[in-house]
């Protein structure tokens, strides 16, 4: 056995600095495993006491037995090493640290995190600082967590890793409480050595895990990560990522607007769209929508029944459905008539969507019969199914009619308890239906399923990076003039906008007039005008961008930039840029973004509103040796709210797309050529013309590193 599944299904377990009272963090564990029937050998450590739990009590590491499957180490970080260090040396296979004092602390702890993993050798390690692990399938929880006091524990088919010891005690207790089973909770913490994707990667494997979700904060391997998800996907059990830190904002760039727009939270969002992952908004779709995937029934469309007997809370779910994107088809003729033979008089509103059988709540028959027109309904893709108040009195009721009504790979059926019913939450789960105690949470379930028919995870296509010649210009550390940028875009397909230099004389000033004057009837008949320098990138900041110029104007134009780029920066220009004047063009944004989680293309709404519209999507690159493709770019551009403006919004030219997506994917060329030299890219704006006519880059920024 490898120590990982030593560690989530061991045969012996050793618990150092165990303590003989239950009511200490330390006393735990034993109690624990005790009391929830773990059937292996345990053996508590502890020089002060003889017996802890009826068990024998060893006074140190070196007396135990054999060497443990899993060892849980109580001690504190100054004694937790050399206990390490003991257990590796005689063969342990893993070991669970709740110490805290490392790396969350500082430096020191940093330095003391470090020393651990020295001491471990081979030995496998989950934490520092973690609250440990719970096998619920084979009943063994090697964990401290308080939620484990409750008597009877749930097994299912999710299993959670969360980078946050609390957050699993947390989810724990609120799954007991409404029915829904886990398989495995983990609980990763400083991640000295075991990480998110070491326990994804196992929970593949796991024949009893269905579902993964994960708790995260950061991830520290993104490259191990990316392959766990993948074979997740690949092996049909969806992850759902509960991802905190939304409001951290990403590091400023210095030259582009790139950095300013791709934040850290949507490089998340990248490589979760990249690798199939559903996004959890809040903290409780972490929980809902896992307990909506672990069934075994599949959304085959958009069109969802309501079946209720109380007008407002049908009212609520139906909302929650049309913010999703669902359909809520009145019943066909068929299906109305069936139902409208259930029930006489006028109480029932039965040729709408929501159904209305307002007795159905009291008579179980006539629900059970509801249920099953609904289900076999060719009208209807998903039924959602509202327990009023008689869920609170009994609660067996509504459960036992849709238990009744399931059949085996059917539709998907789902509940929401109107009032706080909680019992009839845990009832319905067990029986198989998902219940939820908020109107919100149907809709974000459903859209979970959906998207687990819908969304794969972008294929990685095979395909190194095109090979140019890079220009004799590219020096280290240096910020490339506009017009240099744009030569190395050209050099990997991106043309730019027709323009020419014209260099500028603190003593011949006139010439510069005149030189720009010709260039502008070249270009004309209206241009605009440009500082051009290396060192000033954000050139309307300092007045050194004019726009719509006609040619006679231009010579007037250059002296009035010169003295507003001189008073901003006490410096004269010594080149101008004139360009063609492109109009009749959608502006977009094309930028290169680095992260700790890999490197990105941002697309989005360009020109000098970029930041101030932040419409923009992250299109995570893949490894060294794939490929985008065009599908992968239109997908990303298809994101963008302003894609309508592409795409012929209300009578528009259409916008030349394909030639759009072949300047993005020209753009990743270079970033893939120039991997390690790229410190900064961007266009902005890069001009999409009508359809058949090109684009063009305006301006662009390049930045080298060494």
């Amino acid at each position: 056995m490898s120590g990982i599944q030593k560690l989530l299904r061991p045969r012996s377990v050793a618990v150092v600095g165990a303590s003989a009272d239950p009511a200490k963090t330390s006393g735990r564990p034993v109690a624990y495993l005790q009391k929830h029937g773990f059937e292996g050998r345990i053996y508590p450590v502890n020089p002060k006491a003889s017996e802890i739990g009826g068990l024998r009590c060893y006074p140190d590491i070196r007396s135990l037995p054999e060497a443990p499957d899993v060892a849980i180490v109580l001690l504190s970080a100054e004694r937790t090493q050399q206990a390490i260090a003991e257990l590796a040396a005689m063969g342990t296979g893993a070991a669970i640290v709740l110490a805290s004092g490392y790396s969350e602390t500082g430096e020191a702890g940093a330095r003391r995190q470090r020393e651990l993993r020295e001491a471990a050798g081979s030995m496998r390690i989950l934490g520092p600082n973690t609250i440990g692990l719970v096998n619920l399938t084979d009943r063994i929880t090697l964990s401290a967590s308080g939620a484990l006091e409750v008597d009877e524990l749930t097994s299912g088919a999710v299993g959670l890793v969360s980078q946050s010891g609390g957050i699993l005690g947390a989810l724990l207790s609120r799954a007991a409480a409404r029915g829904i089973g886990f398989s495995k909770l983990i609980s990763t913490s400083n991640e000295v050595d075991l990480d998110l994707a070491d326990f994804v990667d196992a929970l593949v494997d796991d024949p009893a895990t269905r579902v993964i979700a994960l708790y995260v904060e950061s991830i520290r391997n993104p490259k191990t990560f990316r392959a766990a998800a993948r074979k997740a996907a690949a092996a049909g059990k969806p992850i759902v990522a509960f991802k905190i830190g939304r409001s951290e904002s990403g590091a400023q760039a210095a030259a582009s607007h790139t950095g300013a727009l791709a934040g850290a939270d949507a490089m998340y969002d990248a490589l979760f769209d990249e690798t199939g992952i559903i996004r959890a908004q809040t903290f409780a779709e972490l929980l809902d929508m896992p307990a909506a995937l672990a069934g075994d029934r599949k959304l085959r469309g958009d069109r969802v029944a309501i079946l209720t007997s109380t007008g407002g809370a049908g009212t609520l779910v139906a909302d929650s459905l049309g913010m999703a994107g669902f359909e809520l088809p009145a019943p066909d003729a068929a299906t109305g008539a069936a139902l409208r033979a259930l029930q006489t008089g006028d109480h029932a509103a039965l040729d709408r969507n929501p159904i209305d059988v307002t007795l159905a709540g009291l008579q179980p028959d006539l629900l059970r019969n509801a249920i099953r027109i609904v289900l076999e309904s060719d009208q209807y893709d998903a039924l959602v199914v509202i327990a009023g108040s008689s869920a609170v009195a009994q609660p067996e009721l509504m459960a036992g009619a849709l238990r009744d009504s399931l059949t085996p790979d059917g539709k998907p059926v789902l509940a929401y308890i109107s009032p706080h019913a909680p019992r009839a939450a845990e009832v319905l789960s067990r029986y198989g239906v998902p219940a939820f105690p908020a109107p919100e949470s149907v809709g974000a379930a459903l859209s979970a399923m959906r998207r687990v028919q819908r969304g794969k995870p972008r294929p990685v296509r095979d395909g190194a990076p095109s090979r140019a010649a890079s220009p004799m210009f590219l020096e280290p550390h240096q910020a490339l003039n506009e017009a240099e940028a744009k030569a190395l875009f050209a050099q990997f397909g991106i043309p730019g906008v027709r323009e020419m230099i014209v260099n500028a004389d603190a003593d011949a000033d006139a010439e510069a007039e005149a030189e720009a004057t010709r260039v502008a009837h070249t270009l004309g008949p209206r241009v605009v005008l440009k500082l051009l320098s290396r060192d000033i990138t954000h050139k309307s900041d300092v007045g050194g961008v004019a726009v719509n110029v006609a040619p006679e104007d231009i010579a007037q134009r250059v002296r009035q930039m010169r003295a507003d780029v001189q008073r901003h920066t006490g410096t004269p220009p010594d080149a101008y840029l004139v360009q063609e004047m492109v109009t009749g063009a959608a502006e977009l944004i094309v930028g290169l973004h680095h992260d700790p989680l890999g490197t990105a293309i941002l697309l989005g709404m360009g020109g000098v509103v970029a930041e101030l519209v932040r419409d923009t999507t992250l299109l995570l690159l893949p490894d060294v040796g794939a490929a985008l493709a065009a599908d992968d770019v239109e997908a990303a551009l298809r994101r963008l709210k302003t894609w309508p403006l592409l795409d012929g919004y209300r009578g528009r030219p259409k916008c030349d797309v394909p030639a759009l997506v072949q300047a993005v994917l020209a753009f990743a060329r270079m970033a893939g050529t120039l991997q390690g030299q790229l410190l900064e890219a961007e266009i902005n704006p890069l001009f999409v013309k009508p359809l058949g006519q090109g684009v063009c880059a305006a301006d662009g920024v390049v930045v080298m590193q060494d």
